[in-house]
């Protein structure tokens, strides 16, 4: 049975899949930009991981969110009562009657998700690992576009929508007015973003400890340290490696939400990030910031738009962000003078833009 052509056949219900990681759900925000550009009278639903309902349910252009508790899932196989959740789930996909479905996560776990839908028409990478695209009835070659936010992009080949490349992102209000409610010492303050999943594409505490005391001599009055709640040793790290100025110094590891940390960042004067969520929410909040990498390519998977605002660590041989013997020896040839030379241009191009 041919697939529908949705430009002759608009979709009354599309769902988008994308469920993690948290700075790639960020970065997925220009797909459901396009589906509601083409379709303004569409349904849209996005299917997100429980934990980062926060990035996009306040996203104008989506309909609704849909969560999936992926860490319940997580071993269904070894509870008889789990596995029926599961397929009381899969069950409620597929009632929702969708007609388009976008499988952004290119897994096998999503192509399962996308399957399960039956709708008629269900686009994915036709490089999706895990046998992903097998839950598709339309698999895109998207191996031609170097970043993944174009290789997201793509899949609208599938479905013959226009490309928008809107990055914003909105933070929930009630998270906003919390932030803006807090009796936060005044003045203009910089996030910095510390941590990382890999010691391969993490800055030495010491040089952000440098970099936090620099900023304080000018350039704000106050630094925001954050992380999540199991890298609280990596941020207290930070903080104890600084000689002066620590009571300006404010450790938020673990103390906000998805939505608290959106609404944190949106008010940063600056945020400065190795290759993690923080520095593609700052890119989705008004793109005052610095990412700092290393083993990692960000032609592939930098701050999308904004290729200026990177400090590359030189790296002579080939690695992977995966080979922890390299330890932070690639990021660590990063100086701070880099840094903060990155860091005015971009407060500078920011002063520029609000004149």
């Amino acid at each position: 049975m041919p697939v529908p052509n949705p430009v002759l056949n608009p979709p009354r219900r599309i769902l988008l899949i994308r469920p993690s990681a948290l700075g790639d759900v960020c970065r997925t925000v220009p797909v459901l930009a396009s589906l509601k550009q083409a379709f303004p009278d569409a349904v849209i639903d996005w299917l997100v991981n429980d934990v980062f309902v926060d990035a996009v349910s306040a996203h104008p252009d989506l309909c609704d969110v849909v969560p999936f508790p992926r860490r319940r899932f997580a071993h269904w196989w070894r509870s008889p009562r789990i596995a029926r959740e599961l397929v009381g789930y899969l069950r409620m996909l597929r009632r929702s009657d969708y007609d388009l479905v976008l499988d952004c996560q290119g897994l096998g776990r999503s192509g399962l998700l996308s399957w399960a839908t039956r709708a008629p028409l269900r686009i994915a990478d036709r490089h999706a690992r895990e046998w992903g695209w097998l839950g598709a009835t339309r698999r895109i070659d998207t191996s031609a576009n170097a970043h993944d936010v174009d290789r997201m992009l793509a899949l609208l080949e599938g479905c013959s929508v226009p490309v928008v490349k809107d990055m914003r992102l909105h933070v929930p209000e009630s998270d906003r007015a919390a932030w803006n409610g807090l009796d936060f010492p005044g003045g203009q303050y910089a996030v910095l973003a510390p941590t990382s999943r890999w010691i391969t594409k993490a800055w030495p505490a010491a040089k952000w400890a440098a970099l936090a005391e620099s900023l304080l001599e000018g350039r704000c009055e106050h630094v925001l340290l954050i992380g999540a709640p199991n890298e609280r040793a990596a941020v207290s790290a930070v903080r104890d490696a600084m000689s002066t100025s620590a009571d300006r110094v404010h450790d938020m590891a673990g103390r906000t939400s998805v939505g608290g940390l959106m609404a944190v960042i949106e008010g940063a004067r600056i945020t400065v990030s190795n290759d993690s969520a923080a520095l593609h929410m700052a890119v989705g909040l008004g793109g005052r910031c610095v990412g700092l990498f290393g083993p990692t390519n960000p032609g592939k998977v930098g701050p999308y738009g904004l290729e200026a605002c990177v400090v590359r660590a030189p790296a002579a041989e080939p690695v992977h962000y995966r080979d922890t013997s390299i330890g932070d020896s690639i990021m660590d040839r990063i100086e701070v003078d880099d840094v903060l030379t990155k860091v005015d241009a971009v407060l500078a191009d920011a002063a520029g833009s609000a004149s």
